[in-house]
């Protein structure tokens, strides 16, 4: 099983202050830098784009930043935030004419690469490329804004993919983004999971450091 991480959503951090923002999450016992990339065509809504990464990196981030594209068409954007100095990149199979050659893309930077499933989308989709990933992002929301509640039924899809990565021997993380906090990040990662996007829960609490302890404590119980 793989070590769980933290990935707190930039979406709602203090963009006056990103870098602060970011280094003080970090700081406080992050893992991961998140990016929720929408661009207004594939979810009905606009976040912002690569040079937020480069500035990021710029500034003296060095964490992996992870970025998932809620775009259409991804090819190019894929290439943009490899350069801007992206991590991971997950990107939704709806999104993309060919998902083998938009993974062998995202692989030819030397990034992890990931395919993020919405609600409706079905586990089938994987079956001819799982091996070729470094994990499956399992939206527990529909994507396009922050904020919202977890879908209960996820955790149902969680362990069905848990099973099929185990069945199928592969080294595949599980990420799920969409309204994880402390009252279901315990259930969530029983499910399988063990990457864990939080934007609001996170950036929105008073003390960073204590809500990350809380999500691992939680993560803890049996």
């Amino acid at each position: 099983m793989f070590t769980p991480l933290i990935a707190p959503s930039i979406l709602s951090a203090n963009f006056a202050k990103l870098g602060e923002d970011v280094d003080k999450v970090l700081e406080a016992g992050a893992d991961i830098v998140h990016f929720d990339v929408m661009d207004n065509h594939y979810v009905p809504n606009l976040s912002f784009g690569p040079m937020i990464c480069s500035a990021l990196r710029k500034h003296g981030i060095s964490a992996d930043i992870d970025v998932h594209l809620m775009v259409t068409p991804v090819d190019e954007l894929i290439e943009r935030f490899a350069e801007a100095g992206a991590s991971m990149i997950s990107f939704h199979p709806e999104a993309t004419l060919h998902l083998d050659r938009s993974i062998e893309l995202v692989k030819s930077f030397n990034c992890k690469v990931g395919l993020a499933l919405n609600p409706g989308t079905e586990l089938g989709i994987l079956k001819h490329v799982l091996h070729k990933l470094d994990h499956v992002l399992v939206m527990s929301v529909n994507p396009g804004f922050g904020g919202q509640s977890f879908i209960e039924h996820s955790i149902d899809k969680i362990k069905a993919l848990k099973q099929m990565i185990d069945s199928a021997g592969h080294c595949v993380r599980i990420e799920v983004d969409g309204g994880i906090n402390k009252d279901n990040i315990g259930r969530v990662r029983r499910a399988g999971a063990d990457m864990f996007v939080a934007g609001s829960a996170i950036f929105n609490s008073d003390d960073y450091k204590s809500t990350i302890e809380g999500f691992r404590m939680e993560m803890t119980k049996q």
